[in-house]
């Protein structure tokens, strides 16, 4: 398979994950602006598309393992999936971080007033992540399941109060693309997670675990915008 220019972000990241250390090599985002071609980023970052298209087609031509192949799972398991794996994690590790910031705000923050910025962002986030995520466990995830299960046993599927699956699919994009936004506003804060000199031992590790925060949020993000919510849109309309 040869990469061209025009061919979607998104839809190459959903085919082959070992695409996206590609576009995070060239901080391309293929999550929630996965939607873009290779030739538009790239505009838009003012990067040389050949780059990008060489670095591409030489990982797909490479033998390793391209990982799991999510877009062959089941709607309701990938749905599962996400929720045990990506929900959770966020749950969990808000709990973890927040204390951290605000220890190191209380200790280097006179010197570090960045860090402020940062804890609020972040508050912002988990916040907004919680109300997300259980508007999908409680109302899109579930229409999902019913979608598969209707399709599975040939039954009539009844309308939804929200019309479509694409007015809360539409909703939650719209949600991700400001988290997206946000989490690059504290990676820029931050210096791109990288603690300065007088920095403690909790300093240092809470930057790893916003790193590893945010590195979660992007592959959480792809499932849903370039496999989960496509594939669910649809579903749908072969039921109708």
């Amino acid at each position: 398979m040869n990469i061209q220019e025009d061919q979607i972000i998104g839809e190459l990241v959903a085919n082959d994950y070992r695409t996206a250390s590609v576009f995070k090599k060239y901080g391309i985002d293929f999550c929630c602006q996965g939607n873009r071609t290779i030739n538009d980023a790239c505009e838009a970052k003012k990067i040389d598309e050949k780059l990008v298209v060489d670095d591409l087609n030489s990982v797909l031509n490479s033998k390793a393992d391209s990982g799991i192949d999510f877009q062959s799972w089941p709607l309701d398991l990938l749905a599962d999936y996400i929720e045990k794996k990506h929900h959770r994690y966020v749950e969990e590790k808000s709990l973890e971080i927040k204390p951290y910031l605000d220890k190191i705000c209380r200790v280097h923050g006179e010197r570090h007033p960045e860090l402020f910025e940062i804890k609020e962002h972040f508050n912002a986030t988990a916040g907004e992540l919680a109300m997300h995520m259980k508007k999908e466990e409680l109302i899109l995830f579930p229409f999902i399941k019913k979608m598969v299960k209707a399709k599975q046993e040939n039954t009539k599927l009844d309308k939804p109060n929200f019309g479509t699956v694409e007015n809360p699919i539409q909703m939650m994009m719209d949600e991700h693309t400001t988290e997206g936004d946000r989490f690059r506003k504290i990676e820029v804060l931050s210096n791109n997670y990288k603690a300065p000199e007088d920095a403690c031992n909790t300093y240092r590790v809470t930057f790893a675990l916003l790193n590893e925060f945010e590195q979660d949020l992007h592959m959480h993000i792809h499932l849903e915008n370039n496999i989960l919510f496509p594939r669910a849109i649809e579903l749908e309309k072969q039921l109708n």
